[in-house]
């Protein structure tokens, strides 16, 4: 896709977010879409999927540890062709398989079920080292979120990906500063996390979290003996001016004005 095109892609994506959290009154806008671009990055450009075989056995694995972003991950999902794109629109519903965190036993494409903080990126790791026994070449991506990174189980995780040396692992943090209390200085400040993971033994590279090309940059930048952690600078309900940088926007879904300005805003059609 030109680069164009991948902008108007982000914003129908950020469109579908919007149109799956108004039809079911429920969700999180806020960390959804400030990771559209570190997830198209990744299947648009980077990963290798193929979603007419979504158990393909050397695929590239991919995380979503800040499960509660699932409507990103679904929107994406679906425009790649894993599952219907009107099936977004029973989100959270009974019977649906899009549920409020994803589920690898229900939905296509896939790759862990996660929503405690901290575990995806663990399993993950976990995943990383199985395919170096294999001795498999494909990548285990993990996405995390900031209030995610104030949990012990991402640090222990970190700490065995350095040990067993794992540079098929990668930790992309969605940075946005924010979480659902506040910013993260006033509920658990996470310090340097460039410098942290840097002395977990990590390779670490810092980008624009919204710049498409800075990630695919960094994603594919080649590493020896170490894993790989992607700071990307990203903002809290990107899209919307009135959601961005806006933590009373983590988890609630837009009335039907504020779903019609946030559409107008984003200059794109939501069909089907």
């Amino acid at each position: 896709m030109s680069e164009e095109n991948l902008e108007q892609k982000a914003k129908q994506i950020r469109a579908d977010i919007l149109k799956m959290l108004y039809t079911c009154q429920s969700g999180h806008p806020g960390g959804s879409l400030s990771c559209v671009e570190m997830l198209m990055a990744l299947y648009y450009k980077v990963a290798n999927i193929d979603p007419s075989n979504p158990k393909m056995e050397n695929r590239d694995r991919i995380v979503l540890s800040k499960g509660h972003a699932c409507p990103a991950l679904y929107a994406i999902l679906a425009d790649k062709g894993y599952f219907p794109r009107e099936d977004l629109w029973t989100l959270r519903q009974l019977n649906s398989h899009l549920q409020g965190h994803p589920d690898m036993m229900k939905t296509p494409g896939v790759d862990a079920n996660t929503g405690s903080l901290g575990q995806g990126v663990s399993i993950a790791m976990g995943m990383a080292i199985a395919a170096k026994y294999k001795k498999a070449d494909y990548k285990v991506y993990a996405i995390i979120g900031d209030g995610e990174v104030q949990e012990g189980l991402v640090w222990e995780s970190a700490m065995a990906a350095a040990h067993y040396k794992l540079d098929n692992f990668v930790v992309m943090l969605d940075h946005n500063g924010l979480q659902i209390d506040g910013s993260n200085e006033l509920v658990m400040s996470i310090g340097n996390i460039m410098a942290k993971f840097q002395a977990f033994g990590f390779e670490c590279i810092q980008v624009d979290g919204h710049d498409l090309d800075a990630i695919v940059k960094a994603l594919q930048a080649p590493v020896s003996g170490k894993p790989k952690f992607i700071c990307c600078e990203t903002v809290k309900g990107k899209g919307v001016s009135f959601m961005e940088n806006n933590f009373g926007w983590h988890g609630k879904a837009p009335s039907e004005d504020q779903y019609n300005a946030a559409i107008k805003e984003l200059g794109v059609a939501v069909n089907g």
